[in-house]
């Protein structure tokens, strides 16, 4: 396999009609971590996502049609894998996620001999607040996820978290497309397989731009459609445990 990448992390930005607050998010990450490589997928927009994407030598993964965020992070895990990187990070693309926050992630990987690490909301740090349904939701998935996966986690659904070599290797051919895989049932799948997965308490941000991809109907359907993903997720065959990490 060849390989043109010229760092060892590469950053996943997934991206649908996010051309308001892209710009700004590319280039606050950029300063964080020069270092690093970037993608964005930009997940069938309808808007300039792609055009206000490529900022200095940010890459940019077209798909022509909406995946939602789980089809954009399994075509990132994909092209990580067949590039060889050794970490992936996602970042959301509305500037809710710090980038000051991105470094720890990853330094968590070594120093908390993870496969995985979640950038959390709920774990002791910032103010970020659920309520209604979507609270409850929350509290049930972090209950019985943390009994499946062996750790404490308070933050199931967060779409900020570090991956290495192992986690890519297995996201980039089972990866869960469907609405709340890509969080709660990709973690069942990650724990089955054997890998460890931990978390650090992160601060989020309000979203700088676009529109939230929940409202308050959305809110009331989240507890029913976060349940069902979990008994999906519960229902799947145990994988074979991959490779010990290096």
């Amino acid at each position: 396999m060849t390989s043109d990448r010229t760092a060892d992390v590469l950053i996943v930005v997934p991206a649908w009609n996010e051309q308001e607050a892209l710009p700004g998010v590319l280039d606050e990450l950029h300063a964080a971590l020069p270092q690093a490589d970037y993608l964005v997928v930009n997940d069938g927009s309808t808007d300039q996502t792609s055009v206000v994407a490529r900022r200095g030598r940010t890459m940019v993964l077209d798909l022509p049609v909406n995946l939602g965020v789980g089809g954009a992070m399994r075509a990132g895990y994909k092209f990580a894998a067949r590039r060889g990187y050794d970490v992936v990070v996602q970042v959301d693309g509305d500037g809710q996620h710090d980038p000051a926050d991105v470094a720890r992630v990853v330094e968590a990987l070594a120093t908390d001999n993870a496969d995985i690490v979640i950038g959390a909301r709920f774990a002791d740090k910032g103010n970020y607040v659920a309520r209604g349904p979507r609270r409850w939701a929350m509290k049930l998935l972090s209950a019985t996820l943390s009994r499946v996966v062996g750790t404490r986690l308070t933050d199931t659904t967060s779409g900020f978290k570090a991956s290495n070599k192992r986690a890519i290797a297995l996201f980039a051919v089972d990866y869960p497309a469907e609405y709340l895989g890509d969080t709660i049932e990709s973690m069942v799948i990650a724990s089955r397989a054997g890998l460890t997965i931990r978390q650090i308490g992160v601060e989020m941000r309000p979203r700088a731009g676009g529109t939230p991809s929940h409202n308050p109907v959305k809110a009331t359907l989240f507890l029913g459609r976060a349940v069902l993903a979990l008994v999906i997720a519960l229902s799947r065959p145990t994988r074979q445990p991959i490779g010990q990490s290096s």
